[in-house]
């Protein structure tokens, strides 16, 4: 199955410039994205009025994923007994009018997230969906209520070119470079990218779930996923879903990838554990621990106390409390979050390798993976051919001095 490919976006977190929006837009933001602060609530109140540019504040929401949530969020501003003055009314209708894109955006994928999974039911393609609309009903109790936006679903390596197959048939151009033989041209791939011209969809087909590109391999797929499956009702149609404890394992995974640089990722977590009081922490912990996964649900779990007040067990959030390094990334997430979304925690030791476990770091320091260099190195020093060999000790200099080298 011989296709031409462009190259797919990159799935590491790049640095934004540093900048400083204003300090209400950024507190409104941090309110809706708190569970239990309702809709039209004081601090909502009181931050939406000091809001002095609303196109600026607007297209800070749409970066976070937070736009969707500014409509109920502020629609009972001025119906309350101590109630600040209502939003311009220009403001509002232009808030109802995102809410609503949001909405159909959602139906449109609720719906087309239906058609593919009965189109690979019924070819025998197991296949469970996950984030979007399946995260909003499960998490939000909607279905509309979060930034709508690429369908993801999990399948089989085994079922990739049955599945591929499918799509294609549907439409859907992929965007991933593949072999002859249908493989991913990039071993790292772990993702094939699919978009739909006629209506502007995308669909990633995944087989392997990881924190980052380049980490030990662990067969975290749909065998895994689905082992605790339930099911979730979705524009009323029954769909595949993860346990609330896989899923949550998942989001930290997620958002440890790309660097917590959306507040929409932080307030999933935040979400999802006030939704879900009984929560099996034990068995989240022991999964965490057997696929190193420990640290990188540690900052989950505290970036979203630290952000969007998100209430943990005080014993679960006093073991991640004692991780010390968690701690201080989280920190650094909550200060930079809105002023320089992604960029890296300082340190000489690369965030990526601080999220691994003791055990996975030392085999990642002693392969062969840690001594392949990349772009970075290559540029770093220009070596004449004769000496090229010499790169692997330019990845190690760089590793130990530069926090950037992954």
């Amino acid at each position: 199955m011989a296709v031409s490919m462009e190259p797919a976006e990159s799935q590491l977190a790049v640095p934004a410039p540093v900048r400083w929006p204003e300090r209400a837009a950024c507190d409104l933001l941090r309110a809706l994205a708190n569970p239990r602060v309702c809709a039209g609530a004081e601090p909502v109140a009181h931050a939406a009025e000091a809001i002095s540019d609303w196109d600026a504040a607007c297209d800070l929401a749409r970066e976070h994923g937070m736009l969707p949530a500014l409509y109920p969020g502020t629609a009972a501003i001025g119906s309350g007994p101590r109630a600040v003055p209502r939003l311009p009314q220009a403001v509002e209708h232009r808030l109802e009018r995102e809410y609503q894109g949001n909405v159909f955006h959602s139906v449109a994928n609720a719906a087309e997230m239906i058609r593919i999974l009965a189109a690979f039911g019924a070819q025998g393609i197991d296949a469970m969906p996950f984030k979007g609309v399946i995260l909003a009903a499960a998490v939000y109790g909607d279905f509309t209520a979060r930034a709508a936006g690429d369908l993801d679903i999990l399948v089989h390596r085994r079922d990739l070119e049955r599945a591929t197959a499918l799509m294609l048939e549907a439409g859907y151009r992929l965007f991933t470079p593949v072999l002859d033989d249908g493989s991913p041209a990039d071993p790292d791939h772990d993702e094939y990218h699919f978009e739909r011209e006629a209506d502007g969809m995308v669909v990633e087909l995944r087989w392997r779930l990881q924190m980052s590109q380049h980490t030990i391999r662990r067969e975290l797929g749909l065998d895994w996923a689905g082992a605790r499956r339930q099911t979730i009702k979705v524009a009323g149609a029954d769909m595949p879903a993860m346990n609330p404890e896989t899923t949550l394992l998942v989001l930290a995974m997620h958002g440890c990838k790309h660097v917590w640089s959306r507040l929409m990722w932080i307030a999933d977590i935040a979400r999802l554990i006030e939704t879900n009081p009984d929560l099996d922490w034990d068995c989240t912990l022991r999964e965490a621990r057997r696929h190193g996964l420990t640290r990188a649900l540690a900052l989950a779990v505290l970036v979203a106390h630290h952000v969007a007040a998100a209430k943990p067990p005080s014993k679960v959030l006093a073991q991640f409390e004692r991780d010390r390094a968690m701690v201080r990334i989280a920190r650094h997430i909550e200060d930079t979050l809105f002023a320089a979304p992604g960029s890296l925690p300082p340190g000489r030791i690369p965030y990526h390798l601080q999220l691994l476990a003791r055990g996975d770091r030392a085999r990642i320091l002693f392969s062969r993976e840690i001594l392949r260099p990349n772009e970075r190195d290559l540029a770093a020093v220009k070596l004449p051919r004769p000496l090229r060999g010499l790169y692997p000790l330019v990845r190690v200099f760089r590793i130990l001095r530069d926090r950037s080298a992954r």
